[in-house]
């Protein structure tokens, strides 16, 4: 039993040895490599520097793949449409409901521009195809009941924007059908130069370019010109002809055959 309990006592004050070791080890290591070095202030600025361009260079790219298809791409669509700028007089001359897949290849409204349609509306105009005429928004109900008997064009379709459908609360297909899906309803349209079966309740050629504008040239100004900033600071962006000449510079000289 002795035995045992020294066996015991010096494998403790064996253990309790180590540990005291190599603590004098790490502290001493600690005091030999010094506190950690301070970033100058010229560091500091490059670190956040870089930092902020690389989240602009990477938010402005990974913005793209979301504007481009939303608003970039309808915005393009409708200004090659060419649609008249000066609203026209529509009236509605019939509407159709429509169930099935294969029955629903557009709508004239539709929320979601990304799913599939299994329930559709159609809704047909005519309008009054003359570039001389603008809608008389203070034209009283009768009077426009009066301009119906001018001479119109053959049937188009209806859409609420280029692409015919879109996301609340900029389209709301139920007030859009109620206001402009009965017959005999009368109210200003812009049509397609291009193709006149095509028709849209709102027209703005300045939005249009305002869009294009702020949802893809600012960011892909940004996305350039942050991905340039970060090249110059990290990257060799020179030319290869001047890196060559660099190194021809540098290069050591041919030592003589002294034979």
């Amino acid at each position: 039993m002795r035995s045992d309990s020294s066996e015991l006592l010096l494998e403790q004050q064996a253990e309790e040895l180590r540990k005291k070791k190599l603590l004098e080890l790490a502290a001493a290591k600690k005091a030999k490599n010094g506190p950690p070095p301070k970033r100058s202030l010229r560091e500091n600025a490059s670190f956040y520097t870089t930092s902020g361009l690389a989240f602009l260079s990477v938010t402005a790219g990974a913005s793209l793949l979301f504007l481009v298809p939303l608003y970039v791409d309808p915005a393009i669509s409708t200004l090659v449409g060419d649609f008249v700028e000066r609203p026209t007089m529509c009236v509605t001359t019939r509407r159709e409901d429509m169930t099935g897949l294969f029955n629903c290849s557009w709508s004239s409204c539709r929320e979601g521009c990304t799913s599939d349609v299994f329930k559709c509306t159609h809704i047909y105009v005519t309008f009054i195809d003359d570039l001389n005429f603008t809608f008389p928004f203070n034209a009283t109900p009768a009077e426009l009941f009066n301009l119906t008997d001018i001479e119109r064009s053959e049937e188009a379709i209806l859409l609420v924007n280029i692409k015919g459908c879109g996301y609340p609360p900029t389209v709301k297909c139920k007030n859009f059908t109620d206001l402009y899906g009965f017959e005999g309803a009368v109210f200003p349209c812009y049509y397609s130069k291009q193709n006149k079966t095509v028709v849209m309740t709102a027209y703005n050629r300045e939005d249009q370019v305002n869009t294009i504008i702020h949802f893809f040239v600012v960011p892909f100004i940004v996305t350039v010109v942050s991905s340039v900033f970060l090249c110059i600071m990290h990257c060799d962006c020179r030319c290869k002809k001047e890196r060559r000449r660099h190194r021809h510079r540098h290069r050591r000289p041919r030592i003589e055959n002294l034979r």
